[in-house]
């Protein structure tokens, strides 16, 4: 059954709450990211068929569930780690590909966004909405000032994905002091077309929607994109200042949570989207 012949009504968004509905979140994971974009598993998993790691104990995990069935069934998660987590496991997982010192100076209260996967059938704006109506309420609850990951494009050639990378360049690099670098030997520039001879707009909605939903959200880019050869993607730093997120998507939210964001106020996005996608 896809997603168009599910009411939207029968799927809520909300933390694992056991940890029969980690491992089926796990057991998404393998399912999206092994046998559907064929990264390469570990022989462990190939077992378990099962996407895990040392950081799972530590994280919260965000599963979208469909009830319409005669049994509930989760169709899209999303791991959250907050700061005090990853000290526990002794880094965030977006060390092994980016220098964090910028981001870890620069607010206390800090949540990495990581391994977001949504089921085929499913993957429509409304369930995307759900998963960061379901941030939302996480980053309010735990006062987060800023939320990172790595998102990904579905290729190893950097050629093939020069457009995309070269727009997030362009269009949406962080600020200096909030911009973390690929770590050296796996640093690839993303400076690869000039400006000039990007259509911004047609590039943008060429992009993943996992990537266009965090710019629409305000996210800025980290400086150097990362190939990832076990998952075969190009990652790009996301980071987002939950004080910064746009007013419409902040609006929006705070309606569905009936909370208010951290942050105040309409600042203006620090990001050039209006201006590329006007």
């Amino acid at each position: 059954m896809s997603q168009n012949d599910t009411e939207i009504d029968s799927i809520c968004v909300r933390l694992a709450e056991t940890e029969q509905e980690i491992e089926a979140a796990q057991r998404l994971r393998y399912e999206v990211f092994y046998e559907e974009y064929s990264a390469r598993p570990e022989p462990e998993m190939v077992a378990s068929r099962m996407d895990v790691d040392s950081y799972d104990e530590f994280a919260d995990h965000l599963i979208v569930i469909d009830q319409s069935g005669p049994q509930e069934k989760i169709v899209g998660t999303y791991r959250l780690l907050r700061r005090d987590a990853a000290e526990k496991v002794g880094q965030f997982y977006s060390s092994g590909e980016y220098d964090l010192s910028p981001v870890l100076k620069a607010a206390t209260s800090l949540l990495e966004l990581g391994r977001s996967c949504v089921l085929a059938d499913y993957r429509s704006r409304p369930i995307l909405q759900l998963l960061w109506q379901g941030i939302a309420d996480y980053i309010t609850e735990h006062d987060i000032e800023l939320m990172f990951g790595c998102a990904s494009l579905h290729s190893t050639d950097i050629k093939s994905i020069s457009k995309p990378l070269s727009y997030l360049h362009h269009y949406h690099l962080a600020p200096e002091q909030l911009r973390p670098r690929a770590i050296k030997g796996r640093y690839i520039n993303m400076n690869i077309i000039p400006q000039e001879d990007i259509n911004a707009r047609r590039v943008f909605a060429e992009l993943p929607p996992l990537i266009k939903g965090y710019l629409r959200a305000g996210a800025s880019i980290g400086d150097g994109a990362v190939i990832d050869e076990q998952f075969n993607t190009t990652d790009v730093f996301i980071v987002v200042q939950t004080h910064l997120l746009a007013d419409r998507y902040r609006k929006h939210y705070e309606r569905k949570i009936q909370k208010t964001i951290a942050g105040g106020d309409n600042i203006e996005n620090i990001t050039d989207y209006k201006k590329a996608n006007k």
